[in-house]
């Protein structure tokens, strides 16, 4: 028995909906711009780092020469271990100021709370270079304002510049001040997503403000005080702009970091498969330091 055309019901064809196109056009965009600016530089660099190329001219592969060279190369290590030093002694830092400052301006006690966020996120809005000049005229050795009322006070002037520990605790503190806006802010949104019916019942418990921080509001914020050790680790292993604005990696090369080592390594020495080999042992330590903050955080959560 043959079926009549008019019985055959044809569906219209279905159109795009813009709410499945737009959002293909804009991931689209960004993987455009991911391999252009990322993929393809990082590709670029790889390939640097087994040859002996020096910026210009042809180039040849040398191999696995330039990592050979570089774990014999006492300079490498020496910024290696500035770097790492840098790190532990900024990140703590930074997540103590911050979390101390959020705490205090979410109270219910606190005062002109608006006027004390806007002050002190001011310095993170600062660029890096600004950062350090204005941290220079403060801890310069002799024309720094730090050690002009030390002397005005009848002490004597601090090496500040001329010391490695002192410069580098210099730049320690200059950095802690000028990022601590930015994870105050992830401290206060995070503190007040915590349930205040949690500190209503600890409180009817007899506990104190101290016990409450302790067992309410970091594990509470555990997540958040993740995400701000993990990127200021981050920005601490790359930094440069501070240390280069302020004391140039001084006093001479003992507190130049990786990346400065890269940089003179590769634009000035002309050296740029060596410098390339150097800023792919940068990554993987970024990414060592990244896997085993994810371990650790999610260890931490599923306890």
């Amino acid at each position: 028995m043959t079926q009549r055309a008019s019985d055959v019901t044809v569906s219209p064809p279905r159109r795009r909906s813009k709410y499945t196109v737009a959002p293909l056009v804009l991931i689209a965009a960004n993987v455009v711009l991911f391999a252009l600016f990322f993929m393809w530089p990082a590709v670029i660099g790889l390939v640097y780092s087994f040859t002996n190329y020096t910026g210009v001219g042809a180039f040849q592969f040398v191999g696995l020469d330039n990592y050979s060279k570089l774990f014999g190369d006492s300079t490498f290590y020496d910024a290696t271990t500035r770097t790492l030093l840098y790190t532990v002694l900024f990140v703590p830092l930074n997540f103590v100021f911050s979390l101390l400052i959020a705490n205090v301006l979410v109270s219910k006690h606190a005062k002109g709370v608006s006027v004390a966020r806007i002050f002190f996120f001011i310095p993170w809005l600062l660029s890096p270079i600004v950062v350090g000049v204005l941290w220079r005229w403060l801890f310069g050795e002799n024309f720094g304002l730090v050690n002009y009322l030390i002397e005005k006070a009848g002490g004597s002037a601090v090496p500040w510049q001329s010391n490695a520990d002192l410069s580098l605790l210099v730049v320690v503190v200059a950095a802690s001040w000028a990022w601590t806006g930015f994870s105050m802010l992830l401290f206060i949104a995070a503190i007040k997503n915590v349930p205040t019916s949690y500190y209503e019942a600890a409180a009817l418990d007899g506990a104190g403000p101290w016990r409450q921080f302790i067992s309410i509001t970091l594990p509470s914020i555990a997540p958040t005080s993740f995400i701000v050790i993990l990127l200021n680790t981050i920005h601490a292993m790359k930094e440069y702009p501070l240390f280069a604005s302020l004391n140039n990696g001084g006093p001479g090369t003992t507190n130049n970091l990786l990346v400065q080592y890269i940089y003179q390594t590769g634009f000035k020495s002309g050296q740029i498969g060596y410098a390339s080999a150097a800023s792919f042992v940068l990554m993987l330590i970024l990414m060592a330091v990244a896997i085993i903050q994810l371990i650790v955080n999610r260890r931490v959560e599923n306890r």
